[in-house]
């Protein structure tokens, strides 16, 4: 194999991978069914199943030195964060070693109303798969488990390419014990290449490397104005709700076009491909008449500007209202942060303009916040040029270099633990895939294609002295 060109091996990762997909497909439904949702106030006992699960998973492949299932502490609380994979197999003979990064968590349902089928029952319609998970992340998970199936079929299990694994159980959660997850496995975890199998592809023909990601700033922003609830008809027009305070200070935080308008957060200037008015209508679900946000390319917009989204709010329910005025109201605040600027920075602005706008003396209150950094890839490595000739091996097509509007906080923390690995950040999801959404799917030939993508790049590496 090491004196071997790639190549030739194509037709028979090919065939392991199409005969393998069934078991994948099975494999992936099994994993959806468990409701592996890592936020508080949900059953952790499923995160625990699930990351046993993706244990039996990872043994079953009969390659590893030792998988296990491990969990590191909260920053510097006791509390410990939610189970993790990790397996690890040793290089050999000057090979380099892979770590392959997915998370077997996933994000709230919501309503089971707004799915078309149950949100944790697997759904084959046409050529998608259905379900919570579906595609973020355990698609991810199984992408890296079927790769490496379909390269131990092809080449034997006596290879010399290192092998590391960390399949994490609180991505979706902020990822909040992950750094001391690599500080306390660093050893196992140490990779001259790093594969996050967590992002999607430019359309379900063409496959992306995700080169740019935003960070991210998160928490709940609390408005308060009275000691306590007050009848509006008496009160009303006079003293200040929280409602109204709450009001005018979030529509401090857009322009009237609805780009952001918060001193300090910036924009980074990198050039986008072309993205139409019409693609964005379409992939983004806009109603007929609705008109798209912000200034400058639509991909800039979405890769290289900043964003704020409210994405919750605390306050009384329409059904449940009555004529009070509120004496404090809640809001979920989730902002998203060029690449180029540190998502403290990224804070301590938005926390400036909070401050400096709360209108009518209101007081407001920070907190349960989360900071990710955002992301440039270095594109100068051989890894990148290894990957992007897998994707175009595995697509038929050549890849594109692409930015994500999503953030994945953590990327910072590898590259800081480990500053010499090449990051490639890849993924099984394309644009009507709806992660975190009702409905959301998995395309089931862009999921043979990244599996095809990574088990011949795992022979490439293998290949690499």
């Amino acid at each position: 194999m090491a004196n071997s060109p790639v190549s030739q091996y194509l037709p028979a990762l090919t065939d392991a991978v199409q005969g393998g997909l069934p078991t994948a497909i099975a494999d992936l439904s099994a994993l959806v069914r468990i409701p592996s949702v890592s936020w508080d106030g949900f059953d952790p006992a499923a995160v625990a199943a699930s990351a046993d699960a993706v244990k039996a998973l990872f043994d079953g492949l009969g390659v590893f030195d030792s998988v296990e299932i491990a969990r590191a502490p909260i920053g510097d609380s006791e509390r410990l964060g939610h189970p993790a994979v990790l397996a690890s197999r040793a290089a050999r003979n000057g090979r380099p070693t892979i770590l392959l990064y997915a998370h077997h968590d996933v994000q709230p349902p919501g309503s089971d109303e707004d799915w078309e089928s149950l949100p944790f029952e697997p759904t084959l319609r046409g050529d998608r798969l259905y379900g919570r998970g579906a595609a973020d992340d355990k698609a991810g998970v199984m992408a890296h488990v079927a790769a490496i199936r379909a390269f131990v079929e092809t080449v034997g299990d006596d290879f010399d390419l290192g092998l590391a694994v960390f399949i994490e159980g609180e991505e979706e959660f902020g990822s909040r014990s992950f750094t001391n997850f690599l500080s306390a496995h660093r050893e196992k975890l140490s990779a001259d290449v790093i594969v996050v199998a967590d992002s999607d592809n430019w359309d379900t023909e063409t496959p992306s490397l995700t080169v740019a990601l935003r960070g991210n700033v998160t928490f709940k922003l609390t408005v308060s104005t009275l000691d306590h609830a007050s009848h509006s008809g008496m009160f009303g027009g006079a003293a200040p709700d929280a409602m109204l305070a709450t009001i005018k200070l979030l529509g401090t935080l857009w322009a009237d076009d609805g780009s952001v308008a918060v001193a300090g957060l910036t924009t980074n200037d990198t050039q986008t491909p072309p993205y139409t008015e019409e693609r964005l209508q379409e992939e983004a679900a806009l109603l007929p008449g609705v008109n798209s946000i912000g200034h400058g390319d639509i991909l800039s917009r979405l890769w290289m500007q900043p964003a704020i989204t409210v994405t919750g709010i605390d306050a009384p329910t329409v059904q449940n209202a009555s004529n009070t005025l509120s004496p404090s109201v809640s809001v979920r605040i989730s902002s998203r942060i060029a690449p180029g600027q540190t998502a403290a920075d990224a804070y301590a602005a938005i926390e400036a303009h909070l401050t400096a706008n709360a209108p009518f003396g209101a007081h407001i209150q920070l907190s349960d916040v989360d900071r990710g950094n955002p992301f440039l890839v270095d594109t100068t490595g051989w890894a990148v040029a290894d990957a992007k000739a897998a994707m175009h091996e595995a697509w038929g097509v050549e890849p594109v270099e692409a930015g994500i509007g999503g953030s994945i906080p953590f990327i910072s923390d590898l590259v800081a633990e480990f500053p010499d690995a090449q990051i490639l950040v890849t993924g099984v999801e394309d644009p009507d895939t709806r992660a975190h959404s009702p409905n959301e799917s998995l395309h089931l030939g862009v999921f043979r294609r990244a599996i095809l993508t990574e088990a011949v790049l795992l022979a490439k590496l293998e290949s690499r002295a």
